[in-house]
């Protein structure tokens, strides 16, 4: 036990590790739900209070989580941190069901322009600030190309989160704001590549490590686009077949899974596979009524459940002692 005698489970105990776990995340559902509910009272979107509601924990953590393991693990928590995430899938996962491609589509030349504001205005801004106050040195470039890139990466998933929540995400401005989240994605990973590679080698990558890049995300867009076009409506018709609303939950968590493995394996982001697996799962092709079901079921999993704990997490890994220092 610590310095005050608190401890949730003894060490002998084998579910000690679960019994802690429940614990933590009940605490930060209860807590950001709590705090999202106060910030929606005083007209604030509950985004803003579960984001608040982890900043408070992390000063709490610093402040005493020293002598209490149970609320030091709330930011560091494996478990904790995979549920997380699993809340940043179900969140751009609904967030694509909800949008329509044809949508995107017309909006993606509006989409790529603000993309290419939101990205390269703040890396070259990042970069010149960082330029003028980082003293010389031998790291001072790869210094440099970080602080721009950090400045250029968009959170999808929080933009997504906060288009749902004003009822604006299915309107003309929140699906170009949202494609241009993913276009801007696209080019942090061409800016990601260039800043690794300056690291390891102290060079810009050349033409045909770029070309490479940029043939992957071709490959991931081609396939994607073309199973959701021509085979996402035989699985779903499969599923519908069977008459099962498990099944066609299971479908469409397989296509998103599968959506983003391979994201993964061309070296690309998996947020991109559950954007897409979402986005072609339309009315259009697979029917009204399963529309409706899983749009009403990924839905109650992510706004009652994992988007409030992926929020107040990430208020968690603010580092308050070096806002301070």
């Amino acid at each position: 036990t610590g310095p005050n005698g608190f401890r949730l489970a003894g060490p002998n105990s084998d579910n000690g590790g679960v019994v802690e776990t429940i614990a933590q995340l009940l605490i930060l559902l209860v807590l950001s739900r709590a705090m999202g509910e106060i910030a929606v009272r005083l007209g604030q979107n509950a985004t803003v209070g579960e984001l608040i509601s982890g900043i408070v924990l992390a000063a709490i953590v610093g402040w005493i989580g020293g002598e209490i393991p149970f609320l030091a693990d709330l930011a560091t928590g494996e478990a904790v941190a995979f549920v997380a995430e699993a809340g940043i899938f179900f969140l751009v996962l609904l967030g694509g069901i909800e949008m329509q491609p044809e949508e995107i589509a017309s909006h993606s030349k509006n989409s790529l322009f603000i993309a290419l504001g939101g990205a390269v205005l703040p890396f070259a801004s990042g970069f010149a600030l960082a330029w003028w106050l980082l003293p010389d040195s031998d790291l001072k470039q790869s210094q440099t190309l970080l602080v721009g890139v950090t400045m250029s990466i968009t959170a999808i998933p929080v933009t997504v989160k906060l288009f749902q929540e004003i009822g604006m995400l299915q309107t003309p401005l929140g699906q170009t704001v949202v494609a241009a989240a993913i276009f801007d994605d696209i080019i942090g990973l061409f800016l990601l590549a260039i800043l690794l590679a300056v690291i390891h080698t102290g060079y810009v990558p050349d033409f045909s490590s770029l070309a490479i890049l940029l043939g992957r995300v071709v490959v991931f867009f081609a396939v994607t686009i073309g199973l959701g076009v021509h085979v996402y409506p035989r699985v779903h018709a499969g599923a519908t077949a069977m008459q099962a609303a498990s099944i066609e939950f299971s479908a469409l968590m397989g296509v998103a899974l599968a959506y983003a493995l391979l994201a993964e394996l061309l070296s690309l982001h998996w947020i991109m596979g559950a954007f897409m697996a979402g986005l072609f799962f339309e009315p259009n092709r697979i029917g009204e009524k399963i529309y409706d079901n899983m749009t009403v079921a990924v839905g109650g999993i992510t706004s009652g459940f994992l988007a409030p704990l992926f929020l107040v997490w990430i208020g968690l890994q603010v580092d308050l002692a070096a806002l301070i220092a």
